[in-house]
């Protein structure tokens, strides 16, 4: 009598989401290829890009809810998700201001934009994409919706994670009759996460628009007069991920950096090629919850860590900000450095991932501190576009460890299935994106461990 066949004899699914990314990366090099050959073809690209991370950023809205009302609807205690929220924005707040402390000193040590005296006449105005700079207070009323839908409507980030909260608390409330409903969102989870995978299918197209517009508008004169600016904010992230937070998740965690951005990288390119770390969100909360942390850690923490862990634009508002005084003659003091670091501590707070916004803020700070320097935001638009991956990249790495570090912290990090995913046993699935078995279930126990 022949013996079944074991689950190692069993021949696995074929990942075709391989080719996908092939195909983006040899999309991002055409691309910039297109870029510089037909600068005036590849301007007009520029709607590919646009279009696909619109598609990305309308799944955003419906999976942060779905993903929050059963996190939350799951938890028997309120009292732990608040634990779980006050937990994550304390250590937000910390890291955030490390990271503006860290582009103050980097700024100060090498100086950018001295010696170049533009004159903000020749710039034209940036208050377009700028905006008028937010209070407080408006920003906090801004977190209400006006409608129970109109979060999900206008795409905000904050006003759907509090509409969330409210139904997943109500769904507690209700207990054993509530969980019909809850049964229903997973269901909806599932189609959200399903049309999502088909999205991603066009990730080459929107990459290759994406690349092409940016190359064929800026080509290589602003990068030759800027080189010192972007360089040095490149330098500076690298440094505050590999050293900074590899060495928190490894004090707070036990968990090796590599490991975490090993497991990552189609998010990172994903996130390289559309220049938003919006657009990786909804993959990141399905590994966070495959690689052991439980879904109320995850539905709390990532998108609380969107707006309020921005670490890659907190280095970037502080050294863009001394690159525009510089520029134009005018550096700051230390004290008005400090005073400037203390408003960026609340205006970062504010910015979404998405490309574009570190400009928006950056103005914001400089109308509030010195006015007379806002239109030299115009300077730095050229390579703004370049930076601005360097900031998501950053802001997606420090969400990322801020997720494992609270799972952790809170006892809801499952470290045997991490070192499972880590070394490749326990494969995330990319078709569904969702993760079925129970965090800890033992699958191949004896597959060797790597430390994580």
């Amino acid at each position: 009598m022949p013996t079944p066949p074991t689950t190692e004899d069993t021949p696995r699914k074929r990942d075709k989401t391989h080719y996908l990314y092939l195909a983006v990366i040899v999309a991002v090099a055409l691309g910039i290829l297109v870029g510089f050959l037909f600068p005036g073809f590849a301007k007009g690209l520029k709607p590919l890009g646009d279009g696909f991370v619109n598609l990305i950023k309308m799944m955003i809205t419906p999976i942060i809810f779905c993903t929050i009302v059963i996190g939350v609807g799951s938890v028997a205690k309120a009292a732990k998700v608040g634990k779980v929220g006050l937990m994550a924005l304390f250590y937000f707040i910390i890291m955030s201001t490390f990271a503006l402390a860290i582009g103050l000193v980097v700024g100060n040590i090498l100086h950018p934009g001295t010696g170049l005296h533009l004159n903000p006449a020749d710039v034209k105005s940036v208050q377009k994409s700028a905006g008028g700079a937010e209070g407080p207070v408006d920003f906090l009323l801004g977190i209400i919706p006006k409608t129970l839908v109109s979060a999900f409507t206008e795409g905000e980030v904050l006003q759907t994670l509090l509409v969330a909260l409210l139904v997943g608390f109500a769904l507690q409330k209700l207990g054993p009759k509530g969980t019909p409903i809850l049964r229903g969102i997973e269901h909806i989870q599932r189609l959200v996460f399903r049309i999502l995978a088909m999205i991603m299918w066009a990730a080459p197209v929107g990459a290759f628009g994406a690349i092409a517009a940016v190359v064929g508008a800026t080509g290589w004169a602003a990068l030759k007069s800027l080189a010192v600016i972007m360089i040095g904010f490149y330098a500076t992230c690298l440094v505050f991920v590999f050293v900074i937070l590899g060495i928190v998740l490894w004090l707070g965690a036990r968990v090796y950096i590599w490991h975490l951005l090993r497991y990552l990288g189609r998010e990172f390119l994903l996130i390289l090629s559309t220049s938003s770390s919006e657009s990786a969100l909804p993959r990141l909360i399905a590994k966070m919850e495959h690689v052991g942390v439980s879904k109320s850690v995850v539905g709390i923490t990532v998108p609380t860590g969107y707006s309020f862990n921005l670490d890659g634009t907190a280095i970037y508002l502080t050294m863009a900000t001394l690159f525009i005084a510089a520029a134009q003659d005018a550096p700051l003091s230390i004290g008005a450095q400090i005073g400037l670091l203390a408003f960026m501590i609340i205006a970062s707070k504010g910015a979404a991932g998405v490309s574009g916004s570190g400009i928006a803020t950056l103005a914001s700070g400089l109308q509030s501190h010195r006015p007379e320097l806002v239109n030299g935001v115009g300077f730095i638009l050229g390579i703004d576009r370049f930076m601005s991956e360097a900031r998501a990249l950053t802001n997606f790495a420090g969400n990322a460890v801020a997720t494992v570090l609270i799972g952790n912290w809170t006892k809801e990090f499952d470290r045997e299935k991490a070192q499972r995913v880590f070394a490749g046993h326990d494969p995330f699935d990319e078709a569904t994106m969702l993760d079925d078995d129970a965090h800890g279930a033992k699958t191949e126990p004896e597959a060797e461990k790597i430390p994580v």
